[in-house]
């Protein structure tokens, strides 16, 4: 247990990561039961809301916020139930599919630079940048020096969007192997979530030990001051949710964005 739970979430440089030692159904520092949770998730998300308008206001700072997991791992769920009540103006919602002609064009962080916050912005990225070294690893798409040098890659483009007045922070949400089970046997057994299922989805599946090799290595090679990784449980998608709401709250708070000042002689104005 930990004082702040954000530190127990989050991953440092040089640390050694073994994904199986963390527990996806954990709920340490939880506030409490799942209800009492849910509670303080709603807390955190008006304070969201909050800093989010004072974030677009300002508009000298941006966020960036990243989101990986294997599927069914939560992405959708956690982006629905966190950003829920933001001003749509000031966040953007970005998923990254396989790329497309013109984009494979380009070098890998082409389509992905495109997509970052402006000024005042809190972009979300479902999938990234860290597809091209995951899928692309997995399934060898490219060989593995150019793997390799794309870590440095990232780091690189991250510290760049740092310097430029972009916080960013990236999420690997932990399912386990058995509840990712469970939820795609729940997209079988309910007609309205057939369209989420392919059956792509369990050639994917049976790589799981190739995937969490190539996130394991993803997320040790690129977690840096500038832009974390944190680790989330997500086997219970309430505390995947207040695990996220804390980090981001957290985040926001340390940026620390304010409403500019108020014009020059408003206090002379009358309406009439």
């Amino acid at each position: 247990m930990t004082t702040d739970p954000a530190e127990g979430w989050r991953m440092r440089k040089g640390s050694r990561l073994l994904l199986s030692n963390i527990d996806t159904r954990s709920t340490d520092d939880a506030p409490g039961d799942k209800r009492q949770t849910r509670e303080a998730s709603a807390e955190l998300r008006t304070m969201l809301v909050e800093q989010q308008a004072r974030l677009y206001a300002e508009s000298g700072q941006s966020l960036l916020v990243v989101l990986q997991a294997m599927d069914t791992g939560g992405k959708d769920g956690a982006i629905r139930n966190v950003f829920s009540g933001v001003n749509p103006q000031g966040v953007t919602v970005t998923s990254f599919k396989a790329p497309t002609e013109e984009q494979l064009a380009h070098d890998f962080l082409w389509r992905i630079h495109r997509a970052t916050p402006g000024k005042g912005q809190i972009a979300v990225f479902n999938r990234s940048h860290y597809e091209d070294v995951l899928v692309a690893r997995v399934h060898d798409l490219v060989p593995a020096k150019v793997v390799k040098a794309r870590y440095g890659h990232i780091r690189a483009f991250e510290a760049n969007l740092a310097d430029a007045g972009t916080r960013v922070v990236k999420f690997y949400l932990h399912i386990s192997s058995e509840e990712q089970a469970e939820r795609l046997q729940s997209r079988l057994e309910d007609p309205a979530k057939h369209w989420k299922f392919e059956l792509g989805d369990l050639d994917e599946r049976k790589r799981w030990s190739e995937y969490q090799a190539a996130f394991r290595d993803a997320i040790a090679q690129t977690t840096t001051d500038k832009a974390p990784w944190y680790v989330i449980p997500a086997d219970r998608k309430w505390y995947r949710d207040w695990a996220i709401l804390t980090v981001l709250t957290q985040t926001l708070q340390d940026m620390d964005p304010r409403y500019p000042p108020a014009p020059d002689g408003l206090e002379d104005v009358t309406i009439d």
